[in-house]
């Protein structure tokens, strides 16, 4: 008897196993790997706060993203960035003591860092 051979019966049952298998790998890899669960790609929105008249930046500007609430404060270069925001629309209002509010509105895209600059003006006294 040859220590390679096989009977028929045996054959056929191996290859129904690879089969299945095959079969049960590309299930798996179709139901996971398009699942929209799997990951998500989020959008970043960053820039500088400066004075209007001069051009310098501003520290310790409090930047509120809306409608998501969050807000921080720029630092010594006048530099804020908010990271792992849902693509859709903002709008970022900047306040300061001494300065008139400000605000502009952008629409955060999937995948995209945008930069939003946006410059106070002083309160005359």
């Amino acid at each position: 008897m040859n220590l390679f051979s096989t009977s028929r019966n045996q054959t056929s049952l191996m290859g129904k196993l690879l089969m299945c298998m095959l079969l049960f790998s590309l299930f798996t890899c179709f139901t996971g790997c398009s699942s929209s669960d799997d990951y998500e790609i989020f959008a970043t929105i960053h820039g500088t706060i400066t004075d209007y008249n001069s051009g310098q930046p501003l520290e310790d500007a409090t930047v509120v993203l809306s409608p998501s609430g969050i807000s921080q404060k720029t630092d010594r270069n006048g530099y804020y960035k908010f990271d792992e925001l849902d693509a859709q629309q903002y709008t970022i209002t900047v306040q300061r003591s001494g300065y008139q509010p400000n605000r502009k509105t952008i629409t955060a895209i999937s995948g995209k860092a945008q930069q939003v600059d946006i410059q106070l003006t002083v309160i005359p006294q």
